[in-house]
């Protein structure tokens, strides 16, 4: 069977394996109750690191990107801000979770995620769930959850290492090195990428200044095996530096300056798990922090910003019976940015059921107080039906909430204090699906219906403070077919369409597209793989410029070849037909680019 939830999950992503046995193989763990791929009613995208390492992307937004219903939004390549937007979502309504740590920026405006600096290197699999999920992890989850995991040490000693280089004079390289046992095990690893970048702003308005980018990232995880139980740790610091382009006097639009930023992100977590009862009950204790720093020269003044989340937690997990599973959690997270403080106590049950064959069942129910506007419980549940080995039906529905960040209960700009009355947005979304394989199961069609209302939306109003007024909604069609052409050759498309709406104006959402597709034709042996992606983009409005980007479509080729069993070399062609095209308007992106290099391991 092919594994269309896979290829949904990235279309473009044409070297996926296609196996009814690597759907079963892929466990959804951002449901708090992991579930296999293909028994999961909610709406889900999967991206592994084998996907990551035949795309040669550096960044993992870039593959992100594939996913259908998924925006990315970019100030210029190499370090730029860059957002991700989940079927219309604000890209501060998307919760990112790093190895289970949330990493939402606390002393940002909206609190979302800025993805630029987050290098493939060391990521084993991306979890896109899509719509509210707050269910499961809380506030900020409201438009849908980006989950992205980290590689683990496995049995024996091994390492493994990369070195490319390409346009732009980018230099990018990493290494790791692993051993484990009976005992326990551990992992360590670091990459780095340097580049001169192109101009953020765009050339094509006659900016020439290069913006130089450098990034590094360095991590360890291991763990010990006591018996039945495991206590575990991990930690990560990564850190860019970008030359950024502003909008300096007297024109105020996107232009070459000498303004420069730089991001630093330290992660880290402990966790004990305690199996008991002869597993029927799983325990698991955990504690994290994310650690954020943000220092900027914009226009000639000198920015710093830190803030920190620490979050307690406790699963119990219950087998009761192969047809039967729940779980009980409970949650403390603590935020604080530039001196200012908020905490969220939490409880939730999930459960999973499985009344009959080919039916599976879940719901789940949660309770958040919030130290500054209160308490909010929400819900959710999904359902998959196996008509026939060849088609099922899911369908789920979820109501998400983001709380005001400490920026917005505290920031004003003019003779109004700051609103202490803001309430938490809230959403309410539903999807519903259908998966159809045939041809011996050599290819497969999804199409996925979706309708989401935002309510209690926070802007920045007219009297310089921050206000509950706008109301968005948002619905759209999901799409993926796959064709095995031959044992060699294969054949993905996606395609979505959204429709957002700003429903207090009746506008259209900005940087959303109506229509986005990928087509990938791609083809391996024994040694060798090669793909051609075709990524197109519809044309997005930018309130912030009042101007619209216009769509684009972009074609890329990526190849490797295993000249031993431990040696590869791999190369790979961006924008082959130097496109010119803007993700957010004013700012330029790359053209034509070639980059090349050898992965080897041992």
């Amino acid at each position: 069977m092919i594994n269309h939830r896979v290829l949904c999950a990235a279309a473009g992503l044409s070297l996926v394996s296609t196996t009814a046995a690597a759907k079963d193989q892929i466990i959804v763990e951002g449901l708090r109750l992991k579930s296999p791929l293909g028994e999961t009613g909610a709406s889900v995208s999967v991206i592994t690191a084998q996907d990551l390492e035949e795309l040669g992307v550096q960044f993992a937004v870039d593959a992100i990107a594939s996913a259908p219903g998924v925006t990315v939004n970019q100030n210029g390549a190499f370090g730029g801000v860059a957002n991700v937007r989940i079927r219309g979502a604000g890209t501060d309504q998307t919760l990112v979770l790093l190895d289970g740590v949330p990493v939402g920026d606390p002393t940002a405006v909206g609190g979302g995620f800025d993805f630029s600096v987050l290098d493939v290197a060391d990521i084993e699999k991306i979890e896109i769930l899509k719509g509210p999920q707050s269910t499961l992890w809380g506030s900020d989850a409201i438009g849908g959850v980006v989950n992205i995991i980290t590689k683990r040490p496995g049995d024996g000693v091994s390492g493994q290492g990369f070195l490319e280089g390409g346009s732009f004079s980018t230099f990018r390289g990493g290494a790791s090195v692993e051993g484990g046992g009976e005992r326990g095990d551990i992992r360590l690893s670091a990459s780095g990428i340097r580049s001169n970048g192109i101009s953020r702003a765009d050339a094509a308005d006659g900016n020439t200044e290069r913006d130089a980018y450098n990034g590094v990232a360095f991590a360890g995880s291991g763990g010990l095996n006591f018996g039945p139980a495991r206590l575990e740790a991990q930690a990560r610091f990564q850190r860019g530096e970008a030359e950024i382009d502003g909008f300096p006097p007297p024109d105020f639009t996107a232009a070459d300056s000498d303004d420069s930023s730089q991001n630093e992100l330290l992660t880290g977590s402990a966790r004990l798990i305690v199996p008991l009862f002869d597993d029927i009950l799983e325990n698991d204790f955990s504690i994290s922090v994310a650690d954020v720093k943000r220092t900027g020269e914009f226009g000639g003044f000198m920015t710093e910003d830190t803030g920190d989340r620490f979050v307690y937690r406790y699963l119990g997990t219950v087998n009761a019976h192969s047809a039967l599973r729940f779980a009980l959690g409970a949650e403390r997270e603590e935020t604080e940015a530039n001196g200012s403080e908020t905490t969220i106590n939490s409880g939730f049950a999930l459960a999973e059921a499985k009344p009959i064959d080919r039916v599976t069942l879940s719901a789940g129910i949660r309770y958040d107080d919030h130290s500054t506007f209160g308490d909010v419980v929400t819900g959710q549940a999904a359902a998959v039906l196996s008509l026939t080995d060849w088609a099922s039906l899911r369908a789920s529905w979820g109501e998400g909430f983001k709380a005001p960040t400490i920026f917005q209960l505290t920031q004003t700009f003019g003779a109004l204090p700051p609103n202490a009355d803001l309430l938490p947005e809230e959403s309410e979304a539903f999807d519903v699906g259908i998966d159809l394989v045939g041809f011996d199961d050599r290819a497969a069609l999804s199409v996925t219906y979706f309708n989401r209302d935002t309510r209690n939306q926070i802007i920045f109003a007219p009297n310089f403070r921050y206000e509950n007024l706008a109301e968005t909604s948002a619905e759209g069609i999901e799409a993926t077919a796959s064709i095995a052409l031959t044992e060699r050759f294969s054949l993905d498309a996606g395609y979505a369409f959204i429709d957002a709406i700003d429903a207090t104006t009746g506008e259209r959402e900005i940087r959303v597209p109506r229509h986005s597709a990928d087509i990938a034709l791609g083809y391996r042996n024994a040694d060798f793989y090669a793909a051609v992606n075709v990524r197109y983009n519809g044309a997005e409005t930018d309130g912030a410029f009042g101007e619209d980007v216009d769509a684009w479509t972009r074609v890329d080729l990526s190849a490797g070849y295993a000249l031993t069993d431990s040696l590869e070399v791999y190369a790979r062609l961006e924008n082959l037909f130097d496109a010119d095209y803007q993700q957010i308007s004013g700012f330029g992106t790359p053209g034509l680019s070639v980059y090349g290099g050898v992965r080897a391991r041992f």
